[in-house]
């Protein structure tokens, strides 16, 4: 039985964790499985969130890593950490909807914003999230982020991002300093 007391560990994933992450992400975000957690998209999107080939891009690029965090040896929850200059990319963040609501999507965010000010010294975290998950957006707001209202457009008809279920989808960019 998990509890909240059972410690997080943090890792840089590896290219054997790609199926467990893919399988992770795609739990929380869609299909039914994802309803069982806060942060489903399943009403917007259809379709994938991510495949292998894209986890591995995030795990083997130079400049960013795909943060894994395990508890009691399982993978629970990742998120990826792309080295941008001064700034630092927060995204593929993903928890298991069993376990969403617990506190642990604050511990790992935390983690992250730690993690990218030691290593790489980044003054900003950056994130796209799509404007529509005002629920999402105001969990952010409530860590410290910020609404530019500079948004970039959905990727229609590419169905590595999902098959959309409306046609009013675009990404807003949230930004934090980090102090």
């Amino acid at each position: 039985m998990e509890t909240a007391a059972t410690p997080l560990t943090f890792r840089d994933a590896t290219e054997a964790d790609a199926d467990t992450l893919v399988a992770l992400i795609e739990s929380a975000y869609r299909g039914d499985a994802s309803r069982g957690g806060w942060t489903t998209e399943a009403d917007i999107l259809d379709g994938r969130r991510t495949d292998a080939e894209g986890v591995l891009a995030v795990i083997t690029s130079p400049d960013s890593r795909l943060l894994a965090v395990e508890r009691d040896g399982r993978v629970v929850a990742c998120c990826q950490l792309e080295h941008r200059g001064t700034h630092a990319y927060f995204g593929m963040f993903a928890v298991s909807p069993a376990l969403q609501g617990a506190g642990l999507g604050k511990a790992i965010i935390a983690e992250a914003e730690r993690r990218v000010r030691e290593s790489w010294g980044a003054t900003e975290m950056h994130m796209t999230v799509i404007s529509v998950r005002e629920e999402l957006i105001a969990w952010y707001e409530r860590r410290g982020y910020r609404r530019t209202g500079r948004t970039s457009p959905f990727p229609y008809g590419d169905e590595r991002f999902g098959v959309p279920l409306r046609d009013d989808l675009v990404f807003e960019l949230l930004v934090k300093e980090l102090g």
